[in-house]
Formats: C-alpha cells, structure tokens, sequence
C-alpha cells in the first residue's frame, strides 16, 4: 500500500482537533447569583486546562489535550459576557425566576425544583431551566393554581425562594 494512503497513528491535522462548537441556547442568559459565580468559576479551570495543554510540546498532543478546554473556554466566555444576573427578590407567592416551586401531579407525585438558568439546571438535583415547558408553564402562577404541563395538570402546593 503507497505511504500517501496511509495516516501516522500521531500524526494529527488541526481540523482533526478541532470539536464542534457547545450550542448556545437562544434567549436571554437569565443566571442566579450561584449560576454566576458556577459559570465564572468553569471558565477558569477551562482556561486553566487549556494553558496547561498549551505547555505540551508535542504539537499532536497539545492540540489533543487543547481541543476540548478552548471549546469550553469559547462557550464559558460568552455565558459569562452575556449574563444577566436576576438577584433574589422577595418571595410575593408567585412563581418566577429563583423561586423554588412544588406541585402535585395527577398521579400524586409530588415534586419540588427551582427555576434557574439554562446553564445551572440540572433535574436530578432539583433545579430547571427557566425555559423549560414546566418552567413557562408555572411563571406567573400562583399557589392552588392548576396548570396543564405534557398533556397533564400539576397543582402548585408551595413558592419559595432559596432556602
């Protein structure tokens, strides 16, 4: 086989490194002070892991070990540029940006999230994004209130904010 078909195990090209873009999510960038402070704090081990990458010597590794943290440094950097932080305000019983919502679903599960940024949401540790269908649906309601979420209803039982 002619050596122009083959490709060195560590020979890499830079398009080989280069990762695709984190997509932006659209709207605006709503973070809580903690989502901020979360943000700001993964921009500096990024950039902390791509400098360290960037000592490597060897060109191959380098843009290796490189590739994800710039990608993160890109994506981290506009997050944080574009942050629009909603400081806590004082809970007047209706669900909005920072509250800490539970309601009762029709099979009677009972579930308590708080409403945050798109980039702090996380389910499984009890917060969701703020444009999220449960989300949308539940700003600007109130406790006792019925609100139709996925073909179902959730009653609000509680509105809190950070406790």
């Amino acid at each position: 086989m002619s050596v122009a078909f083959t490709k060195e195990d560590s020979a890499e090209t830079a398009s080989e490194t280069m990762l695709p873009e984190r997509p932006i999510p659209e709207g605006p960038n709503l973070v809580t002070e903690e989502g901020l402070a979360s943000l700001q704090s993964k921009l500096e081990l990024a950039r902390a892991a791509y400098d360290e990458a960037m000592q490597v010597e060897d060109i191959n590794e380098r843009r290796r070990l490189a590739a994800a943290p710039y990608r993160d440094l890109r994506y981290l950097t506009e997050r944080v540029r574009t942050a629009e932080l909603i400081p806590h305000s004082p809970d007047n019983g209706v669900v909005r940006f920072g509250s800490i919502v539970t309601f009762e679903r029709e099979d009677g599960r009972v579930q308590t999230y708080r409403i945050v940024g798109h980039d702090e949401a996380d389910p499984s540790r009890g917060t969701i994004s703020f444009n999220s269908p449960i989300s949308r649906a539940l700003m600007g309601k109130t406790v006792g209130q019925l609100v139709s979420v996925a073909g179902g209803d959730v009653e609000i039982v509680r509105i809190g904010q950070e406790e």
